[in-house]
């Protein structure tokens, strides 16, 4: 008889998405306490927002990433893969890098 339940997760896969997600909020934080103590950054809300939303897409393309590859070095390639957007749409956003 067939269970319809989903395969357990890792304790390890688990474990990277909470230092990822903790590492991602840091990001932020960092970003938000220096906004209050000097005036070199910044940021609206909506730039928060934005780099809230890159975190996440990179999280979730790095999960997919995961799950997708079958191979170590497929693994690796596409992480890389979502990697390298991540910091093209990032360097786009932050001073126009294909204008």
């Amino acid at each position: 008889m067939e269970s319809n339940r989903a395969p357990t997760q890792s304790a390890s896969a688990v474990r990277w998405r909470w230092t990822y997600a903790i590492f991602a909020a840091l990001l932020l934080a960092t970003v938000w306490g220096a906004m209050h103590f000097t005036g070199e950054v910044d940021w609206t809300i909506g730039d928060v927002v934005a780099a809230a939303i890159l975190f996440a897409g990179l999280g979730v393309m790095l999960e997919g990433a995961a799950r997708i590859a079958k191979t170590t070095l497929g693994r690796t390639m596409l992480m890389f893969g979502a990697v390298l957007v991540f910091l093209l749409v990032w360097a786009e956003l932050a001073v126009g890098l294909f204008d």
